[in-house]
């Protein structure tokens, strides 16, 4: 056993695995698992990495800086988010990453660190990224700017709650470039237009998000009975707009010329011009909501 040495531990695991072996078949949804765990090693490797284990559609990984696992962590957001669907089902990657003090033994490593790393990844919903408080304090500045705090969260065998903080990869498409140069990018002319019997939202500063749902107090009222009290969120990330399902029956989303996509409790990125339907597909409801990305 080799004595413990600082390091920053990775764990990245495929959502919607399950989903796709039901949907497209054992042989096609072995093949996309695959390609996605080609993407993750990849990225691990071009950040200077070490894939230590694999588990399931699921990889640990090593980086000797935060740095270079949050830059991994975005790339690898980036590479599976740009996979085409299969059907109408995406696959997706939740990840969390730890920085400290690790045991090596032979081939594998343990520790308070490797445990921590997995805790926040199970946290992670689908095309998230959390690390710890602690870990983010070591961030460089440039990456730590694209970070939000989040909440703390009880974690099993630490006698305190641990802060959660999301890495914002999709506000920052340079960061796996930090090894070299990071730049933020803005786009302050981004807008999104939601359309709505009648009624006409238009959203362009990112400090402003639009809750759709069945309650009087949503910016976007749906008189759905299959629609949740507050159905989805949908929040500007830099020049992108991310909605995010809360609901129990899920959010239908088309992009125009594209397949239906159902999301519980997940996120999708609104892009061109497409449809939202809340709680059961769009041909089965006349509670439509049309947007356009501008």
């Amino acid at each position: 056993m080799e004595p413990s040495r600082q390091t920053t531990v990775l764990f990245a695991d495929i959502t919607g695995s399950t989903r796709l072996y039901e949907t497209a078949g054992d042989s096609r949804a072995a093949e996309e698992i695959a390609v996605c765990m080609q993407k993750l090693r990849e990225a691990v490797e071009a950040h200077g990495g070490r894939v230590v284990k694999t588990m399931g559609d699921a990889i640990m990984a090593l980086f000797s800086t935060p740095n270079a696992a949050a830059a991994a962590a975005a790339r690898m957001q980036t590479d599976v988010e740009s996979l085409p669907a299969v059907g109408n089902r995406k696959l997706g990657l939740r990840i969390g990453f730890q920085s400290g003090p690790v045991i090596q033994r032979e081939n594998d490593v343990f520790g308070d660190t490797v445990n921590l790393a997995y805790r926040l990844h199970e946290q992670a919903v689908k095309g998230q990224v959390l690390t710890s408080d602690d870990t983010v304090s070591l961030l460089a500045p440039i990456i730590r700017g694209a970070t939000r705090r989040l909440y703390p969260v009880p974690v099993k065998g630490k006698a305190e709650e641990v802060e959660l903080v999301e890495l914002l990869w999709e506000q920052n498409a340079d960061i796996t470039d930090v090894a070299q140069t990071v730049s933020l990018l803005r786009s302050p002319q981004a807008r999104l237009r939601l359309v709505h019997r009648g009624q006409d939202i238009v959203r362009r500063r990112g400090s402003e998000s639009i809750m759709l749902g069945r309650d009087q107090t949503c910016q976007l009222v749906i008189a759905d009975h299959k629609a949740s009290r507050q159905h989805c969120t949908i929040e500007r990330r830099q020049d992108k707009f991310m909605l995010r399902d809360h609901s129990t029956n899920g959010t239908f989303i088309t992009v125009e010329s594209e397949l239906e996509v159902m999301l519980q409790r997940e996120e999708f990125q609104l892009r061109k011009h497409g449809w939202i339907a809340l709680g059961q597909s769009r041909a089965d409801t006349r509670e439509v909501v049309e947007f356009f990305c501008e």
